[in-house]
């Protein structure tokens, strides 16, 4: 039998996500996918999302070094802080995230001043990521920024699932939910996405800004009632405001619009998961739709990989999707610090089991600032080490503090901006333990 150390463990931990993170870089599909330029009208692109930066510069290059005419392209890229990219013609913008700020509602302001300049002939190209709702913020009439800063925070502590939020900012938005497409009509639209969403819908994808909306008002404001919230009284009478109800499937503005899914979770598991299985292990894929709450999930996963530990198998668990955090403390952290910590909690005193949890955009959460952490990394002795330092896990995960937690054991996945994002990545290794 053999033990894998701590650090080599870790070490093949590290290398599966930075695999599966590659996997789901622009510069690996987007040529590929990108339409012929326009003959005679203009190229605009429009891109939001934290891949933004980097769609746009594969875009802009590939149109460019083909002889396209610079004079004849316009665009803004708009990413969240950190994550921009140096560009030549498209305008680059920084923005908040995960709750926006006036730089998002200024960039925001100018898209939609520039779709609105689109005619027939122009190709509208929009480069979309996970991201873009907090990116592109422009609030419908009688709401203000501060108070879709609150609406953001109330749903972000809420324990709603993504599908859940962007139902809600959709019906707050006059750019989101197929309103994007409604300021470039007539023009010819042309979205690429990369989702980071559970299911890949692109409704759900950046709030689908390009295309028909299944929701409504009565779903927003329901999600609002199911959950909670406290939200501004200008939020409340906005969501009974039927001018603020989105474009449906019916609606002729999208007779002109097509969308391609040009990257998605799976892409990056399949990656991973030939790496899996080429170091000898059996790949254990629980699919890349997880929801529910962060805590509930590491337990369920852990009690997998000690019954796996049971059977001395070796193995790789592995998941993704996009797990919640129902926020009840007042520490610092995201949904893949919770499980990790959630996880070392479950698994101590195991040997042989160790896990990375981290969110292929390079951030977990936190406060919306690029050097945010990613994730962590946890094995059966992170409780014990913790316990030596004078730090008592379970207190740590009550007050939803995991990054001071990991932080104080050096555990802490930071991997700075990574330009593209296809949600949460967790990987669990098994290994045989030598007990000889």
């Amino acid at each position: 039998m053999t033990l894998l150390h701590s650090a080599v463990q870790r070490q093949f931990l590290e290398r599966l996500f930075e695999t599966a993170v590659a996997a789901a870089h622009p510069a690996r599909f987007l040529h590929a996918l990108l339409p012929p330029a326009p003959d005679t009208g203009r190229l605009i692109i429009l891109a939001a999302g934290k891949a933004a930066g980097s769609m746009a510069e594969v875009a802009e290059a590939h149109y460019l070094d083909s002889g396209f005419p610079k004079e004849r392209m316009r665009g803004i890229a708009v990413a969240r802080h950190g994550y921009g990219r140096p560009l030549r013609v498209v305008e680059m913008v920084e923005a908040g995230h995960p709750v926006p700020d006036q730089a998002g509602l200024d960039a925001a302001a100018r898209t939609l001043e520039l779709a609105d300049t689109a005619t027939h002939g122009d190709l509208v190209l929009v480069l979309m990521s996970g991201g873009a709702s907090a990116n592109w913020i422009a609030p419908v009439n009688g709401l203000s920024l501060s108070s879709k800063q609150a609406v953001t925070r109330a749903l972000l502590r809420s324990g709603a699932s993504i599908s859940e939020i962007n139902t809600v900012r959709k019906h707050l938005s006059r750019i989101k939910g197929g309103r994007l497409a409604r300021h470039a009509f007539p023009a010819r639209v042309l979205t690429i996405g990369v989702s980071d969403v559970p299911g890949d819908d692109p409704a759900v994808i950046g709030s689908g800004p390009t295309v028909p909306d299944p929701t409504t008002l009565a779903d927003a404001s329901a999600i609002a009632e199911r959950y909670g919230l406290e939200l501004p009284g200008s939020a409340f009478l906005a969501l009974r405001d039927p001018r603020n109800e989105t474009p449906k499937p019916d609606d002729p503005l999208f007779n002109t619009t097509d969308y391609i899914l040009a990257a998605k979770p799976l892409d990056a598991f399949k990656a991973a998961e030939a790496d899996i299985r080429t170091a000898g292990y059996e790949c254990i894929f629980l699919g890349d739709r997880l929801e529910g709450e962060a805590r509930d999930i590491a337990a369920e996963q852990a009690k997998m990989a000690r019954d796996l530990s049971a059977q001395n198998r070796r193995a790789v668990i592995l998941s993704g999707g996009e797990l919640t955090v129902t926020i009840r403390g007042q520490g610092h952290g995201g949904p893949n610090q919770e499980f990790a910590l959630s996880l070392a909690i479950a698994l101590e005193g195991t040997h042989g089991i160790a896990a990375l949890a981290a969110d292929t955009d390079g951030t977990d959460g936190g406060a919306g600032s690029a050097d945010d952490p990613a994730g962590a990394y946890v094995d059966g002795q992170s409780a014990a080490r913790a316990r030596a330092l004078g730090l008592d896990a379970t207190k740590y995960l009550a007050d939803n503090n995991s990054t001071a937690f990991f932080a104080a054991l050096g555990d802490l996945v930071s991997p700075g901006p990574t330009f593209t994002n296809v949600n949460d990545f967790r990987a669990i290794v098994v290994d045989h333990v030598d007990t000889a």
